[in-house]
């Protein structure tokens, strides 16, 4: 049997069984905020815009792991995959509707644009192989610690205190975590096919 680049073996072409749990996950996620502007008091106001970006980044992130997943069949690369496409979302989640630095008006924010330019750029260096994608990942988590450490020392610079400071090494390593376990079924994924 032929092994593809990715660390899987096969031609390639295999089906993803989780398709329906994960596009029918992401469209409850999109409702959610629908259903709860229905109810006074929940503090959810979503105009169209927001229901579109949300849409938008839901169907990358489903797009993105759909095309993983027909690329391999190796079950760590698909993991892997699944857990840098989680931690992508959730960091453009969060910085998008309040900000991971300060407020989601905070210009410090766009540093985050860096860490996934690292990926982006790692991955399409590395041709999306598992050896090469384990390195991506690892330089990713590096990017998300230097704009935490920035990050902190601006906060303390600005006078925002050592609970802001913490605020920032929680979210950021958190961030950093996922990328590094992203990282970890990477070097598995490569492992195995070796």
């Amino acid at each position: 049997m032929a092994t593809n680049p990715t660390g899987g073996k096969g031609n390639g072409r295999r089906g993803n069984r989780l398709r329906g749990a994960i596009w029918g996950t992401a469209a409850g996620l999109l409702l959610l905020p629908a259903v709860a502007m229905q109810f006074d008091g929940s503090g959810v106001d979503w105009d169209a815009a927001d229901f579109i970006v949300m849409g938008a980044m839901l169907a990358a992130a489903c797009g993105t792991y759909e095309l993983a997943a027909r690329m391999s069949g190796n079950r760590a690369y698909r993991a892997a995959v699944g857990v840098s496409v989680v931690a992508a979302f959730l960091m453009a989640w969060v910085s998008l509707a309040v900000g991971i630095i300060g407020s989601e008006d905070n210009p410090l924010n766009l540093m985050y644009v860096g860490v996934y330019a690292v990926g982006f750029i790692g991955a399409l260096v590395a041709r999306y192989r598992a050896r090469g994608m384990a390195v991506t990942l690892l330089a990713t988590a590096a990017a998300q610690g230097l704009v935490a450490v920035v990050a902190i020392t601006a906060g303390l610079l600005g006078g925002h205190g050592w609970i802001e400071a913490l605020r920032q090494l929680a979210l950021n390593g958190f961030f950093a975590t996922l990328w590094l376990v992203s990282a970890f079924l990477f070097h598995v994924a490569a492992r195995e096919r070796a």
